[in-house]
């Protein structure tokens, strides 16, 4: 049986460069200055901001370009993503791709969008690979006797001549129809293929797919809204010099992440993991603190003497005590206003998260397992937002091995004083904060600790 896979986007290829007004004419609205291009760049809440750029500008070039415009950190995870919402795909441009080029490949009456967004799992994979590869979908070389560790499972993607064979079955779409049908897949560095026999490897049982040099991958929004897939663990290869997707469907979240990796790296290789260490190689160079910031130490002066506090740990209970000592000072010098009670101390808890950037007020459980999923399935990843049952509460939605949770937050008053608990009043909190970062440093009821927090920044 032969499989292929088609969908014909509704759009002309019509698209080369942006217009922008031309300095040498300030009358004209539509001329095009040399080398240089105007491209408009969104955020999660649909803030934009357009901006004139070189022609040969890169996605790391842009990244930047925004982190300081926003006085945001730059910690390496941003990302540009690109999103083609009349096909219903997306995906992270690397960091080294031409994003003028990308542009060129979309058609001028589609709703195509530039997102400014962090995604933490970007190159993760070169951190932790065995959280992306499992054993049972890798193969590798018999010149290594299968005796392999994943640090050297990721240098044979990097290498040109050798690549391990990422195997299992996929659902896929058959061309002219809305079924899907299950699949055995194999990709190799010649590219992906489907077996026509079961789960036979022989060359003539293999089909030709799809290719990765002139080929990207994305995945797929709303799979099984929108394209009718039996699960919402959709992906696709889309080829920049045709208009076909080959859609393909994943039955876990691994699973997908696991072949979406295989086919970055088989693209673009030692790019890759030349973008993952560049900034901690200019970092080593060029560090970003001062010589004085870098000579600071703890000081402890509550004693006669002031001394060194040389132990990390106990300069590190010191700061903590003193953001504590803050917070209930503050609440002292609020209180001090009036007659003290829970409804002020409250104001000021609520005062205090709310300028937080992990705290994302009315977010929906849908909205928030949309945004970790676009910035990261790694553990760690969080948000605190309200509850959407119960408007007295807050939750906490975390992602721990690839899947998203979401643990209630519930006030408990103690005497006429409100606190805050994840584990029924066994540990209390006396506002979201102190939560926070004492489950950065513990991990206590949850799976993981709090790691990396979902960032929205207004552009």
């Amino acid at each position: 049986m032969f499989l292929c896979f088609s969908q014909k986007p509704s759009f002309a290829m019509l698209y080369t460069q942006p217009y922008i007004g031309c300095r040498a004419c300030p009358n004209s609205q539509l001329c095009l200055a040399p080398n240089r291009g105007v491209i408009k760049v969104y955020n999660e809440d649909n803030t934009s901001r357009a901006v004139e750029v070189p022609s040969d500008i890169t996605a790391r070039d842009i990244c930047q370009l925004f982190v300081l415009k926003s006085h945001c950190i730059d910690d390496h995870s941003w990302t540009l993503s690109e999103h083609l919402s009349h096909l219903g795909i997306e995906r992270t441009i690397e960091d080294h791709e031409s994003v003028m080029e990308v542009l060129s490949g979309w058609g001028m009456d589609t709703d195509s969008r530039l997102y400014f967004r962090k995604n933490y799992a970007k190159y993760e994979f070169f951190k932790k690979p065995l959280d992306f590869f499992p054993d049972h979908m890798v193969s590798i070389s018999s010149e290594t006797n299968g005796m392999m560790n994943h640090s050297q499972l990721i240098q044979t993607f990097l290498n040109s001549s050798t690549c391990p064979e990422v195997h299992g079955h996929l659902h896929a779409k058959e061309q002219g129809k809305k079924s899907w049908k299950k699949f055995y897949f194999v990709l190799r560095r010649s590219g992906l293929y489907f077996s026509n026999k079961g789960t036979s490897k022989e060359p003539r049982h293999l089909q030709f797919i799809a290719e990765f040099t002139d080929s990207d991958v994305y995945t797929l929004l709303s799979a099984k809204k929108v394209h009718g897939a039996p699960t919402d663990y959709g992906f696709c290869v889309k080829c920049n010099s045709a208009r076909d997707l080959k859609l393909l469907c994943a039955d876990d979240e691994q699973t997908r992440t696991c072949w979406v990796t295989a086919m970055r790296l088989l693209k673009h290789g030692m790019q890759l993991y030349q973008n993952f260490i560049q900034p901690h190689q200019k970092q080593k160079a060029s560090p970003m603190r001062s010589i004085s910031e870098n000579s600071l130490v703890a000081m402890d002066f509550s004693g006669q003497k002031s001394r060194v506090i040389e132990n990390p740990s106990e300069a590190l209970s010191v700061a903590v005590e003193e953001g504590l000592s803050w917070r209930r000072k503050s609440c002292h010098r609020l209180s001090s206003h009036g007659s003290p009670s829970t409804s002020q101390s409250s104001v000021l808890s609520i005062a205090l998260h709310l300028a937080q950037p992990w705290f994302h007020s009315r977010l929906s459980r849908d909205e928030a397992h949309r945004l970790i999923t676009q910035q990261g399935l790694i553990d760690g990843v969080f948000l605190l937002r309200d509850s959407q049952s119960n408007p007295k509460t807050f939750v906490l939605s975390l992602c721990h091995m690839q899947r998203i949770k979401h643990f209630q937050i519930l006030p408990v008053d103690d005497e006429g004083e409100l606190f805050y608990s994840l584990d029924d009043g066994h540990t209390r909190f006396t506002d979201l904060i102190q939560l926070v970062e004492f489950y950065q440093l513990n991990r206590g009821v949850l799976p993981c600790k709090l790691k990396h927090h979902c960032a929205r920044i207004t552009l």
